[in-house]
């Protein structure tokens, strides 16, 4: 792809969401949204591969759908109310179809279907993408309507996807479908929460970027594409593999690592809310951990076949990547300064 249709449709990307960022009337959001779209369809099938292609096809294909659905949706509520402001959502027809909209946009379960089969068809960048760029314009969205949305089916839809993230990567050998899973289970945290005290949703949004981001750019450091691949990265820098099992523990949620931290607030303030399903959320986030330590161990603790001379890429020096040290540090590192952090929010 030529570089000056690469950087229009990274500002078309870009413009997108901050349209949807600023807005305050829903066909304005919308507008946005549709930009964010279009402007990632060519970037998805930019490799000319059938795989590429037809994930492309199928996120238009669902895309469409889901704004189809919101658009319908705020003209209901439009009709009833004569508002188009998007905090004053008041039919609640409108508001369950627009959730429903948004929830397909973010892959939250039950409609998450489509993002690991999609991913898996894309280059490791275009995932990047997906997974971390693509999310922030739904979710400013769901959290200015957050209010309006019953809290009891946030809390089992979050708790829903919690499962499903868990379930759905433990037994992947393809590293993409299992950052797609990982990225429905971070996103049940930040639905249950939602309704109760939105600026953990903003933390946990935050926590969970810089995590996918710095795993993605080591998998594209390393060419990873599933486990296997991934066992060998050892031969290629050792240093880089050891960051990786830290943060796949920040994934995890383990201390003292940054993932630990929104897990932790966000479980203290369910159980302030006396919320029952905190143990399940607590529960369910071990499945996630499971997948993650197969991971850590398969890299780690075990060496695939290999011949005698892969055994000496170690000594190929590898390119520094300055965007790559800043997110391991920022990754692994913000759970001391936790009561700044609580401080400013």
């Amino acid at each position: 792809m030529s570089p000056y249709t690469m950087s229009m449709l990274i500002s078309s990307l870009s413009t997108g969401t901050i349209i949807t960022f600023i807005s305050n009337h829903w066909f304005l959001a919308w507008i946005g949204l549709e930009m964010n779209t279009l402007a990632i369809i060519p970037i998805m099938s930019k490799m000319h591969h059938p795989r590429s292609t037809e994930a492309a096809i199928k996120y238009f294909l669902i895309q469409s759908m889901a704004s189809a659905l919101l658009l319908f949706s705020t003209m209901l509520n439009a009709w009833h109310t004569g508002k188009w402001t998007i905090i004053d959502m008041e039919n609640q027809t409108a508001i369950l179809l627009l959730m429903m909209a948004l929830m397909t946009k973010l892959a939250i379960a039950p409609l998450h279907m489509w993002l690991p089969d999609i991913i898996q068809g894309l280059d490791l960048m275009t995932c990047l993408i997906l997974s971390t760029w693509q999310k922030l314009a739904p979710m400013t969205l769901m959290i200015q309507m957050s209010s309006e949305i019953n809290t009891t089916l946030l809390l089992l839809l979050g708790t829903l996807s919690l499962l499903v993230g868990g379930w759905g990567g433990l037994n992947q050998p393809q590293l993409r479908k299992m950052m797609a899973y990982s990225s429905i289970a971070h996103l049940g945290w930040m639905i249950i929460v939602m309704s109760y005290f939105p600026t953990l949703t903003l933390l946990n949004l935050m926590i969970y970027l810089l995590l996918t981001t710095s795993m993605f750019l080591m998998m594209m450091k390393f060419l990873s594409t599933n486990i296997n691949k991934m066992a060998s990265s050892w031969m290629k820098n050792m240093t880089l593999t050891s960051t990786m099992i830290i943060i796949l523990m920040s994934l995890g949620g383990l201390p003292p690592l940054s993932g630990f931290m929104p897990k932790w607030l966000i479980l203290e303030e369910i159980i302030k809310q006396n919320i029952p399903l905190a143990t399940m959320a607590a529960m369910s986030t071990l499945l996630s951990l499971f997948f993650y330590l197969r991971l850590s161990y398969m890299t780690s603790l075990t060496t695939p076949p290999t011949s005698m001379n892969s055994k000496l890429m170690w000594r190929l020096k590898m390119k520094s990547n300055y965007i790559l040290s800043t997110t391991i540090i920022m990754s692994t590192m913000l759970l001391p300064i936790t009561p700044i952090i609580l401080n400013m929010i």
